[in-house]
Order: C-alpha cells, then sequence, then structure tokens
C-alpha cells in the first residue's frame, strides 16, 4: 500500500502542485491539506480519493504558488502621501530634523500603507486545472503501488517455494526418527536391571507413540495452503486480508509440525520455514 505521487499544473501565473503519499493500513485514512483557496472543495476531493485508493493512510496535499507579482502587496500612494505631509509638519511646528536615515522603511511600517491585493475566488475553469494535478497525483501513486505489487509478488513466489522445499526436507528424517525412538526407548528397558517387557506389547506401544507424532496431515493442510496462497496471489487486487489469513493457517500447521519434532534436525528446518513464513507475514501487510 506504499507509494508516492506528485503533479503541477499552471495556470495564469500560478503553479498548482498535487502531492500525495501513502503508508499501510488496514482502512483508508485520508489526511487533507488544502490551501484555503480550494478549501470548498475538499468533500469532492476526499471522494475521488476514496474511490482510487482501498486502502492505507493517506497524506494529500494541494498548493498554489504565485511566479509572478500580480499578487504582491501594493504601495497605497495617497496614505503614503499624507503620512509624509504630517510627519514634515511636525517636524517644522516642533523644529525637529527630519530623519536622514531608515525614513521610507518607517514609513511602510504605518497602517494601511501596504494593502494587500483584492481577494481571489476560485473559478471553474481554475478547479478543472486542479483537477487534472489531482488525477494525475493519485496515477503516480497507483503506478507506484503497481510495481510495489509486481515485486511483492515475485518475493511470495520465493518464500513459498522455500517453505515447500523444506517442507519436502523434512521427508526423510520421519522416517530415520522411528527407528531412533524404538531404539531409545529398547535402551531405556535394558538399562533397567531384571526388566521383562512383552516385545508385541512394546510394539504396539510404539505404533501409538509414532501416530501420534505422525505429521502427515499437517504436511498435506500446508501444501494445500501454499498453493491456496499462490493461487490467491494471481487472482487480482483487494487480497490482502484473504493472504494474511492464509498466512496465519500456514503458521499453524508448521507450529504443530514443530511441536511434533523430537529431533534436531527436523526442528531446525522448522525454525527455517517460520522465518520464511515470517517475511510472507511481514510483507502482507502491504497488499490491498
Amino acid at each position: 500500500m506504499t507509494g508516492y505521487g506528485k503533479a503541477s499544473v499552471q495556470y495564469q501565473g500560478k503553479k498548482i502542485t498535487a502531492e500525495i503519499k501513502s503508508l499501510n493500513s488496514k482502512a483508508l485514512d485520508l489526511q487533507t491539506r488544502m490551501a484555503p483557496l480550494y478549501r470548498e472543495h475538499e468533500m469532492e476531493v476526499r471522494a475521488i480519493i476514496s474511490n482510487a485508493l482501498e486502502r492505507g493512510k493517506v497524506d494529500f496535499s494541494l498548493y498554489a504558488e504565485c511566479e509572478s507579482t500580480a499578487q504582491a502587496a501594493q504601495i497605497n500612494h495617497t496614505i503614503l502621501a499624507n503620512y509624509v505631509q504630517q510627519l514634515r509638519g511636525v517636524c517644522s511646528e516642533m523644529s525637529i530634523p527630519e530623519p536622514a536615515e531608515n525614513w521610507l522603511c518607517t514609513l511602510l511600517r504605518l497602517p494601511d500603507v501596504m494593502s494587500k491585493a483584492d481577494p481571489v475566488t476560485l473559478t471553474d475553469e481554475e478547479w478543472a486545472v486542479a483537477l487534472q494535478a489531482i488525477h494525475a497525483s493519485i496515477d503516480q501513486l497507483i503506478d507506484f503501488r503497481r510495481q510495489e505489487g509486481e515485486a511483492l509478488q515475485h518475493k511470495f513466489e520465493e518464500k513459498i517455494a522455500n517453505i515447500s522445499d523444506l517442507m519436502k526436507q523434512v521427508e526423510p528424517y520421519e522416517k530415520l526418527r522411528v527407528e531412533k525412538i524404538r531404539q531409545r526407548i529398547i535402551d531405556g528397558l535394558q538399562a533397567i536391571p531384571e526388566v521383562q517387557y512383552d516385545k508385541n506389547r512394546l510394539e504396539q506401544e510404539m505404533i501409538y507413540y509414532i501416530e501420534k507424532l505422525d505429521i502427515s496431515e499437517e504436511k498435506q493442510r500446508l501444501t494445500n495452503h501454499l498453493r491456496y496462497f499462490t493461487e490467491t496471489v494471481q487472482t487480482g487486487h483487494g487480497q490482502g486480508k484473504k493472504l494474511g489469513f492464509i498466512a496465519q493457517e500456514m503458521s499453524r500447521e508448521i507450529n504443530t509440525t514443530g511441536s511434533k519434532s523430537n529431533i534436531a534436525e527436523m526442528q531446525n528446518l522448522v525454525v527455517r520455514m517460520k522465518d520464511e513464513l515470517e517475511q510472507i507475514k511481514e510483507q502482507v501487510l502491504n497488499v490491498l
């Protein structure tokens, strides 16, 4: 959901700029900052952004910069001349010499000498131009998101393939651990002096114990989740929350596999699967 867009347009000596950026968020969290001249259209802008961007913490700003002196404050010649006349009269009456320095700076600070240009009203033509900048900035952000999405898809495919490969590496240790468990139990019984045991009963207990440690179902479910995750990624946009749910299910199967792994080699592979899955879960937050 991260993205950035910025676009500027020219209109009668103005440079109108729209800037938008987004970060991860479970819903649309929109903040807007607009120049006072355009603020009457804030609800329209919010609707445009809401329709274009489904989720994300979005920060939007719209402002204008004047590229001419048309909007500069004007000197009121009449009031300035009146102030000069009054000050010279006061200096003459009180026999005070007229100041030789900073005379003009002092006069310009007097009330009403500087007057701002008449307030500008927003025209339909200017707003239409501003809308061009708004739509262009949103398009840039969407393009940015699309590029990020393509990179994420490749990342997901790589991590899913890694988990699948690690799961296959577990298989040889499943058979190996059966014999290890069997030998461990027999060694324990033989270590106890003068203990008689029924070999048939021992085999039955071994089968029961090994069945409790069997991870065939976990492997099958994890395989299904991996395939479903890949299919969902390729479906289209708007799948971010679903991918998060699938990742949770994958985590459940991997954790169960880890709890049933009673040899170091299997546990190491499970840790590596968790590491790959954790990277997926971090990046899923960036998917719409």
